[in-house]
């Protein structure tokens, strides 16, 4: 089959930037999809964050100033992986330079930089624009969005979704932008998290119709690297229960769940059906069916490295985040080279209506906690 080429460029040459490297580097992984991406031009204003992306084969264009990787007409789509104050006005610039964009959460730095974004986004149906979100294309997520699809839990009794790290609880760690409101925003690790825990719930369409927030700022100052301290403004934990139509929904994110490395965990319990995933046990899943009068029996099976796209790994070996990060990548590009009704599969990344729900909640939570009160959504 003909393979479609999209040149991609990327604004960030950190983390999240040399996980895409990575994953655009090994697409020979998954089974043949008709569109592969190739790493055009890499922007960061660090040239040392761009000296890692010399041994790439071919090396791609690297440059310190995103206005000429967007100037380059033949780069197609970009990948942006920066701190929260520069979504705004990042994010419009690409999209006014008629690029597709798979941007980072939180799609702005607070609700009035979301809606600037949207706004650019509605002036451009013509592109994709999809928010990164990789967590549910791991094996669990996939199998609770089957259950969610095909209505096994009955009526839902509560749905809880967490995301938790652990790093922060060392008071010593160095600050960076993450923990700076300016950089990061005033939602703090709701922005830098929220969306992990938002993206199948939201999907699902269990929209928050009020909540009430706890957010915690555990330590207010942290070693600036250079022998001081400086501020430490952002929340470092939330807890957000909210009400989706006749049930709970319970949402956390924290920097400071001691002992928890980058877990997210999802449980949905039913009248009929409740399922349990969490990445801690990333081969484990947790089902139970019910029926009225029979036993009440939790089932737990091992999962292999089934997704949504097909690869060469074998179905009894383990899957991981890099993995994810393929499959989330494979699903942007398909989307846009054969449009939603052609994918190879039915599961898209994160949309921008999605991203503009987390701010609307975030918002509100931020006015929770300020008043103690329990606050509606529009």
């Amino acid at each position: 089959m003909a393979e479609r080429v999209v040149r991609v460029g990327l604004v960030g040459g950190g983390l999240m930037g040399r996980e895409f490297a990575s994953a655009a580097a090994r697409w020979a992984h998954l089974e043949p999809l008709g569109v592969r991406p190739e790493l055009a031009v890499v922007c960061d204003t660090d040239p040392n964050v761009l000296t890692w992306y010399e041994r790439l084969t071919p090396t791609p264009r690297l440059v310190t100033d995103w206005n000429e990787l967007l100037a380059d007409e033949s780069v197609e789509a970009v990948y942006c992986a920066v701190p929260h104050h520069l979504h705004g006005e990042l994010y419009v610039a690409v999209l006014e330079a008629g690029k597709h964009l798979l941007g980072e959460k939180p799609f702005g730095i607070d609700l009035a930089a979301n809606e600037t974004i949207n706004a650019a986004i509605a002036a451009r149906p013509d592109l994709l624009v999809r928010c990164s979100s990789e967590l549910p294309f791991y094996p669990g997520g996939q199998e609770v969005w089957r259950f969610i699809c095909e209505r096994r839990y009955g009526r839902v009794l509560e749905v809880r979704s967490l995301f938790l790290h652990s790093s922060d609880l060392d008071p010593g760690k160095p600050i960076n932008w993450k923990r700076r409101a300016a950089l990061n925003g005033e939602y703090g690790v709701m922005g830098d998290l929220g969306m992990h825990a938002l993206h199948l719930p939201l999907r699902a369409g269990w929209t928050p119709r009020n909540v009430r927030a706890i957010l915690s700022d555990v330590f207010s100052e942290r070693p600036d690297g250079a022998g001081g301290t400086a501020p430490c403004d952002t929340w470092d934990n939330a807890v957000l229960l909210c009400e989706v139509d006749d049930f709970p929904l319970r949402i956390e994110t924290k920097r400071i769940a001691p002992g928890e490395t980058n877990t997210w965990t999802i449980e949905i319990d039913g009248t009929e059906g409740s399922i349990a995933y969490t990445t801690k046990l990333p081969k484990t899943l947790r089902v139970m069916d019910y029926e009225p009068g029979a036993v009440q029996a939790w089932q737990v099976r091992d999962l292999g490295s089934v997704s949504a796209y097909p690869s060469i790994t074998g179905a009894i070996f383990e899957f991981g985040f890099s993995d994810a990060i393929l499959q989330m990548w494979a699903a942007f590009l398909d989307e846009l080279a054969h449009g939603r009704e052609g994918m190879r599969q039915p599961f898209h990344c994160a949309t921008p209506t999605e991203a503009a729900a987390t701010h609307r909640l975030f918002t509100a939570a931020l006015e929770s906690q300020r008043d103690r009160a329990v606050v509606l959504l529009d």
